[in-house]
């Protein structure tokens, strides 16, 4: 059993780390401040590794390592299955059903983030505006998740040497760095170091923590005598087939529709690339996962008694306890990755979005002269906000989650119609999104009976239904513009 690592360990590690991603954004920046282009989508130049990895670091954020090994202590391996399972198949159909066609509308309309898209799209500021509102609302959730999630696990294990909020400003401020200076080129070159570290030391814990425990048979076997409820499925709340169908049509469906994601799908090189890393996808998402999974379900026998958000540090106990101290050190480096790798992302992806879609439609003359500075500026005060709702916001990682996840999907309908429904018009997109999440709002305020069903199905129901018939009834886009973006 290790003690977990000392604190020059940790030091020595996390110091080569921040030097290199800041190498790396300098690095970037050389080109990424050429134009709007270079530096919100790296000249749309991603290959098939590169996109790849930056789409699947994106994805892996503390979700994964510390609030699903957290929800598995409780609820056992049953979390896979509601997850991963259905993950490993539906974002990668996505991709090719949504980020496809937003690839070639991207490229037509010369679109650099994914609300300016959908308004050259209808040629409307107002569904630039609303889609920015939105997507903003859901994103500052799922950074506190990973704020919270680097800052719980530093504190877990330094054994309280270095405070949450040392460790949550720490992570903020370096993301900060190199995305300032290198733009999506910074973010998608960190994303291959970040993405390789964590996926590498996730294959090395299913393999190293289990060995520790006495063996893998022997460590399912105490399961078993000791926690059998953690290996079975029960078809009740979660599980129950209605919640479990909602929950896979959420779990499905929201990747496609998180703006940080979308954006780097625009960033491809080409379709061939795009559709490359669908076959990569299913691969790495259950290589991530099942130990993640297994972790916090191994964690069970070994830290019982564990109470509500107190298994948000069930990765940080069991590396610090059955891997060397090197070795620990690398684990918390790997949860640093995985929160970079998502909140660099989300930073750029909203200060362009602020300044595409809110500022510069009400500029006058060239309004691209100041997008990069103003990017900058509005990153800096994104990442204060981050902060402080990293400090105050009580519930859970998988809570927090959930929010962003269940109000991403409502979303996903928009996108769908926009890119597929030449008759879809501005009045009907708008309309999608506000009677989907007042639906969504509605459903978990209880306002409504939902049947069994998570309050998202009804809400998925309502984007669809209403973004048709209101689009129905009012008058279609200008032929020229659905011609400009979608083609003839």
């Amino acid at each position: 059993m290790s003690a977990g690592p000392s604190l020059v360990q940790m030091a020595v590690v996390l110091s080569v780390y921040v030097v290199v991603v800041i190498a790396v954004g300098a690095l970037a920046a050389r080109r990424s401040a050429r134009s709007p282009e270079e530096y919100f989508l790296a000249g749309r130049g991603l290959g098939t590794f590169v996109l790849f990895m930056a789409l699947f670091g994106t994805n892996a954020t503390s979700f994964v390592l510390v609030a699903i090994p957290g929800l598995a202590y409780h609820e056992g391996v049953g979390v896979f299955g509601l997850n991963a399972a259905i993950v490993a198949l539906g974002t990668p159909l996505t991709f090719v059903v949504i980020g496809v066609p937003a690839w070639r509308m991207g490229r037509r309309l010369g679109a650099l983030t994914p609300a300016e898209l959908f308004r050259k799209r209808f040629d409307s500021r107002a569904v630039g505006i609303v889609l920015f509102a939105f997507f903003t609302l859901y994103t500052l959730p799922y950074m506190v998740i990973a704020v919270k999630g680097a800052a719980v696990t530093l504190e877990s294990i330094t054994q309280g040497a270095v405070p949450t909020w040392a460790g949550g400003l720490g992570v903020i401020v370096v993301a900060l760095v190199y995305t300032s200076l290198g733009g999506m080129r910074a973010t998608a070159w960190t994303n291959v170091l970040q993405g390789s570290l964590f996926l590498l030391f996730m294959v090395l814990v299913f393999f190293l923590v289990p060995r520790s425990m006495g063996g893998l048979g022997e460590t399912m076997r105490a399961l078993e005598e000791q926690r059998p409820e953690l290996l079975r499925i029960v078809p009740e709340g979660k599980y129950a087939p209605r919640a479990w169908a909602s929950w896979g049509l959420v779990i499905s469906l929201t990747v496609i529709a998180f703006p940080h994601m979308l954006v780097r799908l625009l960033a491809a090189r080409s379709q061939n690339a795009l559709k490359s890393i669908v076959r990569l996808y299913p691969v790495a998402l259950v290589a991530l996962w099942l130990p993640a999974v297994l972790l916090g379900v191994w964690g069970a026998l070994e830290f019982p008694g564990l109470v509500g958000k107190e298994s948000d540090s069930i990765y940080s106990l069991m590396i610090a306890r059955h891997l060397p101290s090197w070795l620990g050190a690398l684990g918390f480096l790997a949860v640093v990755a995985a929160v970079m790798s998502t909140l660099d992302a989300q930073l750029l992806t909203l200060g362009s979005m602020l300044v595409r879609d809110v500022v510069d439609p009400f500029r006058r003359g060239d309004a691209s002269q100041g997008d990069v500075r103003s990017a900058r500026v509005f990153t800096l005060a994104l990442a204060g906000l981050v902060y402080f709702l990293s400090r105050v916001w009580g519930q859970s990682l998988f809570d927090i989650a959930s929010v962003a996840f269940s109000g991403y999907t409502t979303l996903t309908p928009m996108l769908f119609l926009s890119l597929w429904w030449r008759r879809f018009n501005a009045e009907g997109a708008i309309a999608s999104i506000l009677l989907g999440n007042v639906t969504l709002w509605l459903g978990e305020k209880g306002i409504f009976e939902t049947h069994g069903f998570l309050p998202v199905f009804p809400a998925l129901v309502v984007a669809v239904v209403s973004g048709v018939v209101v689009s129905l009834l009012s008058r279609p886009c200008e032929a020229e513009i659905t011609e400009r973006a979608m083609g003839r």
